[in-house]
């Protein structure tokens, strides 16, 4: 019977060995310690992500057994974990689930929850806000007004009212009948309050409607917003607008003299202006073309152009051809009178032809008279 008490002790020694687990942590040990969202406010029917990352603070292993999205507003559309396994003291883990926005304007809170096993379930709500505010776009310089072939620059502004930061921001000029450049232009990420202002070069070949369409990011759902501009033709208010003064008109020999001045009264400067004699007239040197130059607002300047006109032309215009700041040519005609010419006597200029006409009469009548008293001295 003594012999046996040795063996008895080690099976049970052996058996409470077989009955204590190892040592596990509390459930109270694993908290959630973060949460995000990307991006970090939804659009309604965007895609995004919910991140969710837990820690162990506990001194021991916590056995774990699947984490799952409960939707609410926001709808999970991956496939939850099944098994996570143990996580060890002083250890963290990260939860990353796919979801769509399936609801209005507003905040939701989709639920995570993680299995501890025998320890109960840790859960968290997750707060996503879900926003369907759109970036807004605004013209911030224009012309006046188009003219067909003319070349206007136009710079859209694009302004950022979201709670955040929209990236990948790009303006796409859409439509028919005109020419761009640049054919689009980027303005990058723009943060929440922030704006951007592109430039572009517009030349249309008739009167329409040009669409800028915004394209922007969030996260990596694609938008868009239009801004639709009306290209409608008309004169341009701000434009120069040459104005002729002060013409003289002299006559030597076959050749006429218009001498006078030359104003800008519009409100842009006009540039490389050049004055020339048009139809009827025929310009001939030595002034057949007077360079001005650039002419201010209210600058003003002598010219003088030097023409043949036909017989009865009593009016002709005065052709002035300039450029705008963009170099883009305007031509306006000014109409000068020709009655009221003066006769300049020069080397090869002779009398009027009354004045010739008065001293024929004068010679024949005393060519008369003397051969009258000859005759009666006889």
């Amino acid at each position: 019977m003594g012999s046996d008490r040795p063996w008895s002790v080690l099976a049970l020694l052996i058996l409470a060995c077989l009955l204590v687990s190892p040592a596990t942590g509390a459930p109270g040990d694993v908290t959630v310690t973060s949460v995000a969202v990307d991006p970090a406010v939804l659009m309604p029917g965007d895609a995004g992500t919910v991140t969710v990352t837990v820690w162990n603070t506990g001194p021991s292993t916590v056995p774990l057994g699947g984490a799952r999205l409960y939707g609410d507003g926001v709808v999970p559309t991956g496939e939850p974990y099944l098994s996570v396994g143990d996580l060890g003291a002083g250890l963290n883990r990260t939860f990353t689930f796919a979801v769509r926005a399936d609801a209005p304007d507003g905040t939701y809170y989709p639920r995570f929850s993680l299995d501890l096993r025998e320890n109960g379930t840790l859960g968290h709500p997750v707060p996503v806000l879900v926003d369907g505010t759109p970036l807004e776009a605004s013209v911030a310089d224009r012309p006046d007004a188009f003219a067909a072939g003319r070349e206007a620059a136009i710079a859209v502004q694009v302004g950022n009212p979201r709670p955040n930061a929209a990236s990948g921001v790009q303006v796409i000029p859409e439509g028919a009948n005109f020419s761009v450049t640049p054919g689009s232009a980027f303005i990058g990420t723009l943060e929440p309050d922030a704006s951007g202002t592109v430039a572009f070069n517009l030349t249309p070949a008739a009167e329409m409607n040009i669409t800028f369409r915004v394209v922007w990011r969030n996260g990596i759902n694609t938008h868009t917003a239009d801004l639709v501009l009306p290209v409608a033709f008309g004169e341009d208010k701000r434009q120069a607008d040459p104005v002729i003064t002060n013409v003289e008109v002299a006559v030597e020999g076959e050749i006429y003299r218009a001498t006078g001045d030359v104003m800008n009264a519009g409100l842009e400067p006009a540039r490389s202006v050049l004055i020339t004699p048009g139809a009827p007239a025929t310009p001939v040197d030595p002034f057949r073309v007077y360079v001005v130059g650039t002419l201010d607002p209210d600058d003003i300047s002598t010219f003088e152009v030097t023409f043949r006109a036909g017989a009865g032309v009593e009016e002709i215009p005065l052709v002035i051809e300039y450029r705008d700041n963009d170099g883009n040519p305007y031509s306006v005609e000014r109409p000068i009178s020709l009655e009221n010419r003066t006769a300049e006597e020069g080397p090869d200029a002779g009398l009027p032809v009354t004045a010739i006409a008065a001293v024929a009469l004068v010679a024949i009548a005393a060519g008369l008279a003397a051969l009258w008293y000859i005759r009666r001295r006889r």
